[in-house]
């Protein structure tokens, strides 16, 4: 059977450090909701885009899409998209845990950039330590991102390629073609943010007494 997600070994998803965090996230489930939550479309549903998105909303979305990765899929007949055959049904779960994977990749990024900074500038020097906890943070971040990407990579290589293609989930078939294409790669991207964190992190610990 197909494991729909990394090796514990390489990421550890309830991370300590958000536990707390993510406890109050789980907490109001039962009372929100009228129905168990059991089926990674379920989860899917629940993530969601703000105009303004605050760490703990990337937090709550994480939550949700990992939650997707690692559930059951629902019967066929409530898929989020029409199933005709077994082939399909292959084929929309494989796009589900791409489009998933993809999402948490974008949420991680997303998470980083709200701990990141682009420069060191002298007059930060006073907050040296809360400023290099912060960017331990963002490098974390880019680094679970990096983990998710390679898993985008996995599920994309197991689409495979066909003239059919899912009208309701259009938009998972076009981030596959240009995943495929080389269209849309984000590993440039991440190793671009972890490379600035790691010089502005060695900024801030080269800074002094004599620096401020």
């Amino acid at each position: 059977m197909e494991n729909p997600f990394p090796n514990a070994d390489i990421i550890v998803v309830a991370k300590f450090k958000f536990f707390f965090i993510l406890l109050l996230l789980i907490l109001p489930l039962g009372s929100l909701y009228s129905y168990k939550i059991l089926y990674a479309e379920q989860f899917y549903k629940l993530y969601h885009r703000h105009f303004y998105q605050y760490p703990e909303d990337y937090l709550e979305n994480i939550f949700y899409l990992e939650r997707a990765l690692r559930s059951d899929f629902c019967n066929p007949l409530n898929a989020l998209a029409v199933i005709k055959n077994k082939e399909e049904w292959a084929r929309y779960r494989t796009l589900f845990r791409m489009h998933v994977s993809l999402k948490l990749v974008e949420s991680y990024i997303g998470l980083g950039s709200k701990y990141d900074k682009m420069h060191a500038y002298f007059y930060n020097a006073p907050w040296q330590r809360e400023n290099i906890r912060s960017l331990e943070i963002a490098r974390e971040s880019y680094e679970y991102a990096k983990v998710y990407w390679a898993e985008v990579l996995k599920w994309n290589a197991q689409v495979k390629r066909s003239w059919f293609c899912f009208e309701e989930i259009q938009a998972w078939e076009d981030e596959s073609y240009r995943i495929r294409e080389g269209l849309l790669d984000y590993n440039a991207i991440i190793n671009k943010h972890i490379a600035r964190v790691d010089r502005v992190l060695n900024d801030f610990r080269n800074m002094d007494e004599n620096t401020y």
